[in-house]
């Protein structure tokens, strides 16, 4: 089976423990996913089956969105409700206006410190696995953007609780922000809990639990839960080939591609190469001035339906 799956991820199970169950319910050895959910977050969690595997990186580049819950009242040392408290505070003066004004004032680009206990690496390693430890590395800020940064709800307290959605870029930590929007409003805070409502174009709504994965297997109608890799593919530039070219290209050889339309957009960029069906056939680049498609990855092989 190959194909993508957006999971609903429940908390208290890690993103590991996810792609396991479903290679356990599939059978199918390759099962990867598009992006780590910690495990006392919910919401969708895209895992690929197969050949999906080699399109997940470009899934994780697309923006993400949340829905939070943050509390006022106090710090961690994981800037979220598992972690150990560091610093207490007041939030008795603040008002709804406030937290509403202080969320807006992050909308747009700006850069954005790694927190320890998160899933990016440092000399191959977790961070998460350094703070596991005691230790604290030195980390470079990281751009971000913030395209949407609403409040939904707040609670007055004390302590207080707002809850907000967030669309943001790849690579963006919602626990970090929480943990600013309380410094900007000089007062201590944290993430109490986060649903990540979609990645790109796979949304909550449409998102499997893992139970109704299981009896979707049951009943043998698995396959219609899975989602083209094209879906994966949506943001990237894309090439039409000819049944000729296609089969070229199963094999991993170049293929000319001459008056492609949107091509010259294209060029220096990773795209996809696309069948006359708009299946995915690989991913590569194009030279505009050899009018060649050059594959990087293959992603059906000849004589694949």
């Amino acid at each position: 089976m190959v194909g993508l799956l957006n999971v609903l991820k429940p908390p208290g199970m890690t993103s590991h423990d996810v792609v396991a169950s479903v290679r356990r319910l599939t059978g199918v050895k390759r099962v990867g996913h598009a992006g780590t959910l910690d495990p006392g977050a919910a919401g969708v969690l895209v895992v690929g089956l197969g050949r999906a595997t080699r399109v997940l990186e470009y899934i994780q580049l697309f923006d993400k969105e949340y829905w939070a819950e943050l509390n006022f009242g106090c710090e961690t040392d994981s800037q979220d409700s598992e972690g150990e408290v560091t610093v207490r505070g007041d939030t008795v003066r603040l008002d709804e206006s406030a937290v509403r004004e202080a969320l807006a004032s992050f909308l747009g680009e700006s850069v954005q410190m790694p927190p320890m206990h998160s899933a990016l690496k440092h000399q191959g390693r977790p961070l998460y696995r350094y703070a596991r430890e005691g230790k604290e590395v030195e980390r470079q800020p990281r751009p971000v953007t913030l395209f949407r940064c609403e409040l939904l709800d707040y609670e007055a307290g004390p302590p207080g609780v707002a809850r907000f959605a967030v669309v943001c870029s790849s690579g963006t930590y919602v626990r970090t922000l929480c943990e600013d929007l309380g410094r900007r409003l000089g007062l201590p805070a944290h993430l109490g809990f986060l649903v990540r409502t979609a990645v790109g174009p796979f949304a909550l709504a449409d998102a499997f639990t893992l139970e109704a994965l299981a009896v979707a297997q049951a009943q043998g109608t698995l396959i219609e839960c899975s989602r083209p890799l094209t879906d994966g593919l949506a943001h990237l530039p894309s090439l039409k080939l000819d049944s000729g070219a296609a089969e070229r290209l199963a094999h991993g050889l170049p293929v000319k591609i001459a008056g492609q339309p949107g091509a010259a957009s294209a060029v220096g960029e990773t795209c996809v190469a696309l069948d006359g069906t708009g299946a995915a056939i690989a991913l590569g680049t194009w030279d505009a001035r050899s009018e060649t498609f050059r594959p990087q990855k293959v992603l059906r092989t000849e004589g694949e339906d």
